[in-house]
């Protein structure tokens, strides 16, 4: 598709390499992962993370268009939490980069609400029966993420290993951060 619209002059290379740049360094689960991995060892960040998600990723440089209203939902030992955007694919860009095609298509939008242990166990996520699910329904008014637990065997460890080990799935709430033995 690329090499078409670059051959028929409807997008330049440079327009190309532009946006590669954009969602390699400046949008994307990266950012999301660092701002989880300062949350995990600043107390005080990780309560104004809680508290104004926008306002917390403005101060490590993250914001832009589809996040300028965020809400981060923290997993615990017995509340794990889940985004969808049941109408269309609503998504705070700015810290998980492009939406997996899946979190788009309908099927997805509609057993996430219905069923999530069923969508988090096709991702191979099973949590205990004791476990309580929330659901958070994003708009285009207001975009969720998660803050996932800090897998243990990690103290000690620095921002960037910490960060190392998030994903987008574990931001979306469809996996959990793997235990360093099991990444």
């Amino acid at each position: 598709m690329e090499a078409i619209l670059v051959e028929k002059g409807i997008i330049g290379t440079d327009a190309i390499d532009y946006m590669s740049s954009v969602y390699e360094h400046q949008v994307g689960p990266q950012l999301g992962a660092k701002i989880v991995a300062r949350a995990w060892v600043d107390q005080e960040f990780k309560q104004r993370l809680l508290a104004d998600a926008t306002e917390a990723c403005k101060e490590m440089g993250v914001s832009g268009m589809q996040g300028e209203e965020m809400i981060v939902h923290e997993n615990t030992d017995s509340v794990h939490n889940m985004v969808v955007c049941t109408l269309c694919s609503c998504y705070p860009w700015p810290v998980l980069g492009l939406p997996p095609n899946w979190y788009k298509y309908p099927a997805y939008r509609a057993r996430a609400a219905r069923d999530p242990r069923g969508v988090m166990a096709e991702f191979g996520l099973e949590l205990a029966d004791d476990v309580e699910i929330r659901i958070w329904d994003s708009s285009a008014e207001l975009r969720y993420w998660i803050l996932p637990q800090r897998p243990a065997g990690t103290d000690g460890w620095s921002e960037e290993q910490l960060a190392e080990l998030v994903t987008r799935d574990s931001l979306i709430g469809v996996a959990d951060v793997a235990t360093p033995q099991a990444s």
